[in-house]
């Protein structure tokens, strides 16, 4: 191959979202973090596990997919840049990439995207890569919910086990 021709399939691969074959892949060589957090209204997720069906997010059928952080460390900072105005009681959902994928559940890392009509213009955005679970949650997939902490005027102040309040 021609350098010309490399360097094409070299910027098409990185437009893409190609790597070559001996890189690793995105959930090893960007997750930092063992773990998987999805924030869900508390009601949703009850009716969930009470009608054992898969769970997906309000915004799902916009979006395309379910999201989530690897970085436990986002989690205050995308509650409150995206869920502040949704009223009710949050959980935060604890899984893994091997849990998902055990119930047939794909996660790509990609960048940040927009949850709904809001944009993702918060911190943090720039530097991370964020878990898109392809399809919704199923319960047997869940290894730990989370109580979320909020603030009288919607503010998310923690996440019991995950989170140190702000």
């Amino acid at each position: 191959m021609r350098y010309g021709q490399f360097l094409c399939a070299f910027v098409f691969m990185a437009l893409v979202g190609c790597a070559p074959a001996d890189s690793p892949p995105a959930e090893e060589k960007h997750m930092e973090h063992p773990y998987l957090f999805h924030l869900v209204q508390a009601d949703l997720w009850k009716a969930a596990v009470e009608g054992d069906t898969t769970y997906f997010p309000p915004t799902y059928e916009q979006d395309g997919f379910t999201h989530a952080t690897a970085n436990p460390d986002l989690l205050l900072n995308v509650a409150n840049h995206f869920y502040t105005d949704v009223p009710g009681e949050w959980l935060c959902l604890q899984m893994t990439v091997e849990s998902l994928k055990a119930g047939g559940i794909e996660v790509v890392f990609e960048g940040t995207a927009p949850v709904g009509d809001k944009a993702p213009d918060f911190e943090g955005t720039d530097d991370e890569l964020f878990p898109h679970i392809l399809g919704g949650i199923l319960p047997s997939t869940v290894l730990e919910v989370h109580e979320v902490v909020r603030s009288e005027d919607g503010t998310f102040l923690a996440v019991t086990g995950v989170t140190q309040s702000k």
